[in-house]
């Protein structure tokens, strides 16, 4: 199998570009990146890794490796039940950088988070969609909108 790294770079650039887009940050795409990989991390430690595998199996190069990044399946889940904690946990993921690309406001931040999974829903079926809900903590379930047109 050949691997075609101008492929993949070009496919980063256009999904990276829609996303910024989409996020109506076009013209900040680092704090775009951030911003998606801190949530998607986040996202990552709720779920179990067979939906972890299953969610980035649909997902392209660029993203998958972004989702496997620093990842470790050992860790423990962290404790999150609520929107407040998914947003603390997302915020720790960004790092240094949270308070700048979140501007200090949870409001900002859940829009983000909202924003965030209804753009992955153009690569990611519906059913895995409701089964990465039905993993989550009862008060995080409505963060998964799984009958939004694609």
């Amino acid at each position: 199998m050949a691997l075609n790294f101008n492929q993949y770079a070009a496919d980063a650039n256009t999904f990276l570009n829609e996303y910024a887009w989409h996020m109506s940050l076009e013209d900040e795409k680092d704090r775009a990146g951030r911003i998606f990989t801190a949530i998607l991390h986040a996202l990552r430690d709720l779920i179990t890794p067979e939906e972890s595998v299953q969610l980035i199996a649909q997902l392209p190069m660029f993203v998958k490796a972004v989702y496997v990044n620093g990842w470790s399946i050992k860790k423990a889940r962290p404790k999150v039940k609520t929107i407040k904690d998914f947003i603390e946990l997302v915020r720790k993921h960004d790092g240094p950088s949270a308070n700048a690309d979140f501007e200090y406001s949870d409001e900002l931040a859940e829009h983000y988070i909202d924003a965030t999974l209804i753009f992955l829903r153009k690569y990611v079926s519906q059913g895995e969609m409701e089964d990465i809900r039905d993993v989550l903590p009862k008060d995080l379930k409505a963060l998964i909108h799984t009958r939004l047109p694609i």
